[in-house]
Order: structure tokens, then sequence, then C-alpha cells
């Protein structure tokens, strides 16, 4: 990261090294004191002597070595030598929200669907997921998240709202209860369950009488424009439509399903419609009444690039459903090349050990430890 430490440092080196070994041998050598000897030459020719003396002039030229090592090393530990990583990361960046019909013809599937996506949501990585529910109204249960932990909470809470539903259908509607025909236990009993509904169903009850049930368009564009910044196109928008479709409505929607499946199309999001099998939907209404309420959503899904799966109580067929929905509706992946600049002080600190141990090594043979 810094080179000038190592295009000035490493010339002033060499040049320190040359004239710490030029000056003394150019310089004169005078006697200034201490014993003199005599026959000099005899001590000098002696075998020992000579291996004194080359082993002091290894010794040093190993230290200055050494030296001359930890130096460079530090120079280059300074210079903060880097490696430039090249990262590419795809980035999943799909919007999903299931907008279901909490209507009471829906229990079943929305339970199945609601227990499968667990599984499917905590295998997500970087989607973002959110859950609208609408019935006369609608409220939005998830707002769009990637905290899947939380998603997968909230869906639990779903499944017991849907076992609630079921449960009030089966012992009361089914059998034609009224109130009146309740004995006192059994109007506690339908009390406490009357009381843990209205906690999910405080948002999606509002009007009922005056608006009817299943409000399918407003349902499906309260879901469209829970999305943030609905304009942009950067994200891949899903919209999985849980619902049958029926037309119990007194009253006009704002906007009318065929107009919030045009707002869909419009702002680019798919939607995903399933529909109940002819087994869960109300028998009071005709095949024909069936047919043309699932032919009119399979057109409009079709319409905004999606598609429409129709529930097979027999086969389980949720867990395919889904499944095609996440093959069909490719993630949208944009490759982010990151470039990252990582020290690699290793190799300097290495170098820097070995060449001051050995300079310690040389110096303490030099002084005849």
């Amino acid at each position: 990261m810094h080179p000038l430490v190592l295009i000035i440092g490493i010339p002033v080196l060499f040049l320190l090294c040359i004239l710490l070994h030029v000056i003394p041998a150019l310089r004169k050598r005078i006697y200034k004191g201490g014993l003199r000897t005599g026959a000099s030459s005899i001590v000098k020719s002696l075998p020992v002597y000579k291996i004194i003396v080359v082993r002091k002039i290894i010794l040093t030229i190993f230290n200055e070595l050494f030296m001359v090592m930890a130096i460079i090393a530090a120079l280059v530990l300074i210079a903060r030598p880097y490696k430039i990583q090249t990262i590419k990361t795809g980035v999943q960046k799909r919007d999903i929200f299931l907008c279901l019909d909490v209507s009471y013809s829906m229990y079943d599937l929305n339970y199945a669907l609601a227990d499968y996506l667990e599984q499917v949501v905590m295998e997500l990585k970087g989607d973002r997921f959110g859950i609208t529910m609408f019935n006369s109204s609608s409220l939005v249960y998830v707002p769009l998240t990637d905290d899947y932990d939380y998603v997968v909470m909230r869906m639990e809470e779903l499944k017991e709202y849907f076992s609630l539903q079921k449960d009030y259908w089966t012992r009361y509607v089914d059998h034609g209860y009224y109130k009146t025909d309740l004995i006192e236990e059994e109007w506690d009993q339908y009390s406490e369950l009357q009381n843990k509904l209205s906690y999910f169903e405080a948002g999606t009850l509002v009007d009922l009488e005056t608006k009817g049930s299943s409000l399918v368009g407003e349902g499906l564009a309260s879901a469209l424009y829970s999305f943030p910044s609905i304009g942009d196109s950067k994200r891949t928008r899903v919209i999985i439509l849980v619902t049958d479709n029926e037309k119990t409505t007194t009253k006009p929607q704002f906007p009318e399903v065929k107009e919030a499946f045009e707002l869909c199309k419009r702002n680019d999001v798919k939607v995903f419609a399933v529909y109940p099998c002819r087994e869960n939907f109300y028998s009071e209404y005709t095949d024909k009444e069936y047919k043309e309420w699932s032919d009119e959503l399979k057109w409009l899904t079709e319409y905004t690039g999606g598609e429409f799966y129709i529930e097979d109580k027999e086969k389980n067929s949720v867990p395919d459903i889904v499944e095609k929905i996440r093959e069909h509706e490719a993630m949208t992946v944009d490759d982010i090349v990151m470039k990252r600049k990582t020290d690699l002080p290793v190799p300097g600190i290495i170098v820097l050990l070995i060449g001051l141990t050995g300079s310690i090594i040389c110096t303490s043979f030099l002084k005849g430890k």
C-alpha cells in the first residue's frame, strides 16, 4: 500500500551496508594502545587461530545477512503488503406476499399452505416474505421481512387461527346451532372460542354486514400496495393469492377484482392463485358457479404472468403447488463484484522473526557463548 517505503528504504539500506564496509577498510589502522605481542606470525599460523578467524568471518557475514533480512522484512511490513480479493455475490431480490382469503370456507386450504410454507420460508436466503389477510377488510399480518424466524412464528399463530375456524365451523355452523340452543357449559366454550377468533378477526371483518365477505379485489390491491416503492423494478414481486373467489359482496369493491389484477400487471407483479378443490367448496354453490369463479380467477392470474392452481385434496397437492410456484418464478439475481484489500502481514512477520533470531544466535556465538 505504501511502495515508497520500499523504493526508498531498500536502496538506502544497501548504501549504508556498503559505506559501513568501505569506510573502515579505507581508514588506516592506527595503534592506540593495548598489549603488544611478538611473533604474531607464529600465532596466526596455528590451526586453532585459523579456525577461530574463519568462524568469526562466517558468523559476522551471517549476522549481517540476518540483520539485513530483518530490516527488509520490517520495511515490507511498514509498506503494508496486501492482495486484492475479487468477491462475487449473488443477491436474491424477490419479494413475496402471501395473500390469504380468511373467510371460513378457506380454513382447510389456508392451514395446509401455512403449514408447508413454514418449511419453505426457513429455506429462503435473501428473499423478503410478507403476509396479508382479507375478508370484508384487509390487513398486513406480516410486513415484508427477511426475519424468517419471525415469519414462522406468525405462521404458527395463523395455523392456530385456522384450527379455531375449523373448530367453530364444525361444532356450531355445520350443525345449525344457535346461541339460544347452547346450555351453560357449551355457552362458556362458545364464548371462549369467539374471544380467540376475535383476536385474529378484528381487522378482517370490518363492515362485514354492509360490505359482505371475500372482497378479493380489495384484498389483492391491499397486498399489492404493501410492497415498498411499488414502482421499483429492481426486485421481482410475487403475490400468492389463496381464495375461492366467492361472489358474496353486497357492495361494489374498490377496486373490483379485474381492476386489482390490472394494477398488478401494470406494476409488474405476478399473481399465483391457489383455488380450493370442489370438496372444500360451499355445498350450496353449484358446479356451474364453482367453474365460473375458477375460470375467471385462472384467466386473471395468467394475465399477470402467473399461474393458477387447484387444490387436490386426495393427492395432498399443496407441497407440489408451492414448489411449482418457486420453480416458475426464478429469483432475480444480480452479480455484485466487490474488490477488497486484505493485508498480508504473516510472511513479513515470519521473515522478521527468522532474521532477528538468527542475528541473536550469531551475536551470541561471536561473544563466545
